[in-house]
């Protein structure tokens, strides 16, 4: 095995070894810039294919300047970043038991745990049905109850229970229902879970603030 530092790591780096991710601090998309030390390159001899840089790049944004430690392939794909790049989420209006439980399964979820990231997005819809006073003897029950208290076109109200089932699935052994329970599945089910909260929580502000914008009547 060689071990050797080299390369800039910026733009023009003859390595083209440029790191762009949405920033885990700021959560801005960005290109990270190199800093003023050089990357280390783990190559086995012989054999560019297990060759391996890493190394500290800097969001770009000046206020943030937040620091990542990352490891790529040579001329490839990001293999790991630390601190991980996290899905976004938008947390304005929503209750912070909701807010604690989905932020939970995105941090699993950059934390490749995704079984945990599955029962977490179940638990975001526990705590949203909690604070909508959705009744029930059990989560199924909860969600269709919580049809009658909230507006949702019907395409994310079915898909409640599409995600019910996916931390379900992650729980239990028994009777699973999607075929796999990992990182795209967790995704999705994230996503999806956002679009829930954003009609549930944010739609009726943005129509708020809309409307203020309108010129009073004479």
């Amino acid at each position: 095995m060689i071990i050797r530092t080299r390369g800039s790591g910026n733009p023009a780096d003859p390595d083209g070894n440029v790191i762009s991710l949405r920033c885990p601090a700021c959560r801005q998309k960005g290109t990270f810039d190199a800093l003023n030390t050089k990357d280390i390159h783990i190559a086995g001899l012989g054999d560019a294919r297990t060759t391996y840089i890493a190394g500290l790049r800097s969001c770009p944004d000046p206020l943030c300047g937040g620091l990542i430690f990352f490891v790529r392939a040579h001329l490839g794909h990001v293999l790991l970043t630390y601190p991980p790049e996290r899905i976004d989420f938008d947390s304005a209006n929503i209750p912070v038991t909701v807010i604690s439980a989905l932020e939970e399964a995105i941090t699993c979820h950059a934390n490749q745990s995704m079984m945990a990231a599955a029962i977490m997005v179940r638990k975001t819809l526990e705590e949203l049905c909690n604070d909508k006073s959705a009744t029930g003897r059990n989560l199924k029950e909860r969600i269709k109850d919580l049809g009658k208290k909230i507006v949702l076109p019907q395409e994310l109200l079915e898909g409640l229970d599409d995600l019910r089932l996916l931390g379900n699935d992650a729980a239990h052994i028994e009777s699973q229902v999607f075929n796999n329970v990992g990182s795209e599945e967790v995704e999705i089910g994230i996503e999806f879970t956002k679009e829930v909260l954003k009609a549930t929580y944010q739609y009726s502000d943005l129509l708020s603030r809309l409307r203020g914008l309108k010129k009073s009547a004479s």
